[in-house]
């Protein structure tokens, strides 16, 4: 048996799965985001520690018996949060997420600090990621940084409590701007850039490799054996690729979860920062990714939703399917600023073309188009850096709107691949990794790719009106970005 945890940004999820990959039991805890300040997005450590607890209580109600033949658990997380310790590991303050947007001026002032950043990790420098918070917290909280002896990703952090030491994986501290992306090592000039050096850093292992032994007490608490390993594990987005079946090279994954994600493959080290895509390590010894990352996705529906009367997301993509898409209203996605390829905090969202004959559904479906279009910007960035995408397996909350996925394969111009049984998303990904751990298999065996519900085709009709309106929607970004940034 072997046990799969997420620290998502939602809740934290938990999936026990046998030798067979059979899932046996889940559990599931919800977490909530503060957001004190525009722009902030923070969370408290021990709600995701208590939300573990929870999450694995379930487990160990619904298979007890199967709980306690556990031989290793894989640890998965949202990336590029900063969990700030000293020198006792005791938090010092909430810890920033991956979608807070206050560090735009650190980022820019890192890329002075150390102009080879790009060189070095793959990437620009991003609110979103985790050397840029440090700065702001130097700038605005030196109290709280004085006393900063260790920075840990979200997962880490449950990791130091599992296991009693700092590790962290390839995959998920690609996403830090510490590390050397091409060597999968940290990097001495980008810590030096933010006043760090590697004894503030975790010890990083493969996503296969064992990372610790779960401690005896956790153990019995959770209801556990012995000698449980705890492997390398990986960030939500390498994780949930693995769980999908993407390990080889030129194979692609769309998520679309909270935040969206398109992701490639690779057996090479492959970056172009210029293009505001990312370029990370894998789950995997010796194979990387290449990441277009938008900020807000099926978030954007909820968001929708919850505006829109209080109605069920299901409802509302129900809704949209009986609107022709001739209306000419557009939605700018950016409700949480966006990534790929703008690099860009301070973008907002906004319908754009409403009339007095606007309806909800036709709202509804200017919210499925513009993520759309802000997926095809992605797509558009991960070619620019060399890849070929020529199918895409579909995941995440948003996969169940089979209409949704009409109008992505039209605008992406690529069939969409739906797998058969629901998605398990990173916790299925770290589970096969845990496997991999403990028993040595390799990749090719254990991360297989699911069988297929369905295969959605783009629409020629469809490709070309959404082309159409991708042009609008780029010039009405065009327009008002400066009122955003005022």
């Amino acid at each position: 048996m072997f046990l799969g945890l997420d620290v998502g940004t939602s809740a934290v999820k938990a999936l026990l799965v046998n030798e067979g990959d059979q899932v046996e039991a889940e559990g599931s805890a919800p977490l909530s985001v503060a957001r004190p300040q525009p722009l902030w997005s923070e969370q408290d450590p021990e709600d995701w520690w208590r939300a573990a607890e929870s999450a694995v209580a379930q487990v160990r109600a619904a298979a007890p018996a199967e709980l306690r033949a556990v031989r290793a658990i894989g640890l998965s997380g949202q990336m590029h949060g900063a969990t700030l310790l000293d020198s006792a590991d005791r938090v010092l303050r909430p810890a920033i997420l991956w979608n807070d947007g206050r560090s735009a001026a650190e980022c820019e002032e890192l890329a002075r600090l150390e102009p080879r950043l790009p060189e070095i990790t793959g990437n620009l420098a991003f609110p979103g990621f985790t050397a840029p918070k440090i700065l702001w917290v130097r700038r605005h909280e030196p109290e709280i940084a004085s006393r900063v002896a260790r920075v840990l990703l979200p997962k880490d952090w449950l990791r130091l409590r599992l296991v009693g030491e700092a590790v962290s994986d390839m995959a998920d501290a690609s996403g830090t701007l510490w590390m050397d992306v091409g060597r999968r090592a940290w990097s001495e000039p980008m810590l030096a850039a933010t006043g760090l050096d590697q004894r503030a850093m975790p010890r990083l292992v493969e996503g296969d490799s064992a990372a610790g032994v779960l401690r005896s007490e956790v153990a019995d608490a959770w209801g556990l054996g012995k000698g449980v390993i705890v492997a390398g594990g990986a960030g939500d987005n390498a994780a949930g690729a693995l769980g999908a079946g993407v390990a080889r090279p030129g194979e692609a994954l769309l998520s679309l979860g909270t935040s969206g994600v398109l992701l490639l493959a690779g057996d090479r080290f492959a970056p172009n920062p210029q293009s505001a895509s990312h370029a990370f390590c894998h789950a995997l010894p010796a194979r990387w990714v290449q990441t277009a990352v938008l900020l807000s996705a099926a978030s954007c529906l909820a968001w929708a939703a919850r505006a829109l009367g209080g109605i069920d997301p299901g409802v509302l993509a129900q809704e949209a399917e009986q609107s022709s898409g001739e209306s000419g209203v557009l939605f700018l996605p950016y409700l949480s600023g966006e990534r790929t390829p703008h690099n860009d905090a301070h973008l907002q969202g906004a319908f754009v073309g409403m009339t007095h004959e606007t309806s909800r559904g036709d709202l509804a479906r200017a919210v499925l188009e513009g993520v759309a279009f802000a997926f095809a910007d992605g797509k558009q960035a991960l070619l620019a850096a060399g890849g070929t995408i020529d199918s895409l397996l579909v995941s995440g909350g948003g996969a169940q709107s089979r209409f949704w996925g009409r109008i992505l394969a039209s605008a992406l111009e690529a069939p969409l691949r739906y797998p058969a049984a629901a998605d398990k998303g990173p916790c299925l990904g770290v589970a096969r990794l845990a496997r991999m751990a403990t028993t040595g298999e390799s990749a090719d065996q254990v991360c297989t790719a699911p069988a297929l519900d369905a295969i959605v085709e783009p629409e020629a009709d469809l490709v070309d009106a959404l082309a159409e309106r991708r042009a609008r929607h780029q010039q009405a970004l065009a327009g008002l970005r400066p009122v955003f940034h005022a």
